[in-house]
């Protein structure tokens, strides 16, 4: 804790008029864009704009981060410079502790899906278009819907329970979570949203961030590969032949970029794969049509809170993802989209259509299962362009 800094219980927050302060939540924009409390304004750059003297001085400037430290930092800047400033005690975990709330709430949460048109059409319908277009599902399966305790992955949960209950032909479901070794928080904020929207989750343990903790090269890679065997692992062990994973569009467009501008090669996430070390299995991304956005908005609608990511390592939860991408990459080229965007409109579009309208003549090179084929090794054959 920085001395001389004043802190506001979660308790004093709530009997403050809601004219009198200003939150400011101080993690990364990522961490934001994953959830924060009602109201707050994303502000990791808190301190520089209160040097400029961008902050109100007729409020009380309270702050916050996931458990207290860096607010606390902050705070005590601000009230150097002669602003009313408070950290929040014990941070946005403070909040979701005192807000969690297990009451049955899966029905309306499945009435927004289907009866609410704008989710019904951008997410529901999107859902169902990625399964048949990809024939992701058939008769007889049995599918591992693997809940990471995100957004993405609980949308998906409820997603699959509203599929199968249409029930047009036969197939299991089971939501498995993996704990690899979660701090309290994220398992009971996991535990209680599983309650709350009617998920039957089925729990098991690992050790992957004992295990990865004091890797330094790439530890998020390994920490995702580590996980994503785990999860193999368990789910065909349940008899499960499939695994789904709550990828979306978004995340679709973002790989395209990142390994042309960080790898060095074309390549998208796939709607779906078969498992090269675990033979039956597949993996399948149904969400694979869904705009991230959408998925904000139904959860936002629903007043629902969610992990951001499992890393128990970071205050800011901000540091790898579930592909083993780092998020700071992840999150430079969500800039960039959006950037490209003010220019081009259907940039998104274009860039995920680019995936779909590969024109192999035009290639230098390419890989097919592993073996590298060249355009020089036909160029003799041809019978030349149309310059």
């Amino acid at each position: 804790m920085a001395e001389n800094v004043s802190e506001i219980t979660i308790e004093e927050l709530a009997d403050l008029p809601e004219s009198g302060y200003q939150l400011y939540d101080v993690r990364s924009e990522m961490s934001f864009s994953y959830g924060s409390i009602p109201r707050a304004v994303s502000c990791p750059d808190v301190a520089e704009r209160a040097g400029r003297g961008d902050l109100p001085r007729d409020k009380k400037l309270i702050l916050f981060c996931m458990h207290g430290t860096q607010s606390a930092e902050c705070a005590a800047v601000l009230t150097k410079l002669g602003y009313d400033a408070y950290s929040l005690q014990g941070g946005y975990e403070a909040w979701l502790r005192k807000h969690m709330d297990s009451a049955d709430r899966s029905r309306e949460v499945e009435q927004s899906l289907t009866k609410r048109r704008r989710f019904k059409e951008n997410i529901f319908h999107r859902f169902t278009k990625a399964i048949v277009e990809f024939d992701m599902i058939q008769p007889g399966d049995k599918i591992a819907v693997c809940i990471s305790g995100g957004k993405d992955s609980m949308l998906m949960a409820k997603l699959f329970q509203e599929l199968k209950r249409h029930d047009k032909f036969p197939f299991e479901l089971v939501f498995l979570v993996m704990d690899p070794g979660y701090n309290e928080i994220n398992r009971l904020l996991i535990e209680n949203n599983a309650r709350a929207l009617g998920i039957p989750i089925t729990i098991f343990e690992t050790s992957i961030f004992d295990a990865v903790y004091k890797v330094e090269k790439s530890p998020c890679y390994l920490c995702a590969r580590m996980r994503r065997g785990h999860l193999y692992k368990q789910a065909q062990e349940l008899g499960c032949n499939k695994i789904a994973l709550g990828h979306h569009y978004d995340d679709v467009i973002e790989t395209i970029l990142m390994g042309m501008l960080w790898g060095g090669q074309v390549q998208t996430m796939m709607p779906k794969l078969h498992s090269t070390n675990y033979k039956g299995m597949e993996l399948i991304r149904p969400l694979y049509y869904i705009r991230e956005d959408e998925i904000k908005a139904w959860r936002d609608y629903n007043h629902l809170h969610f992990i951001q990511c499992a890393c128990r390592f970071t205050d800011t939860c901000s540091s790898c993802r579930d592909d083993g991408t780092s998020a700071s990459k992840r999150m430079d080229t969500k800039l960039l989209i959006q950037s490209l965007k003010k220019a081009n409109p259907h940039i998104e579009a274009n860039i995920f259509n680019s995936m779909h309208n590969v024109n192999v003549d035009t290639v230098i090179a390419y890989k097919k299962d592993g073996i590298v084929h060249h355009f020089l090794d036909e160029y003799e054959n041809e019978n030349g362009g149309d310059l």
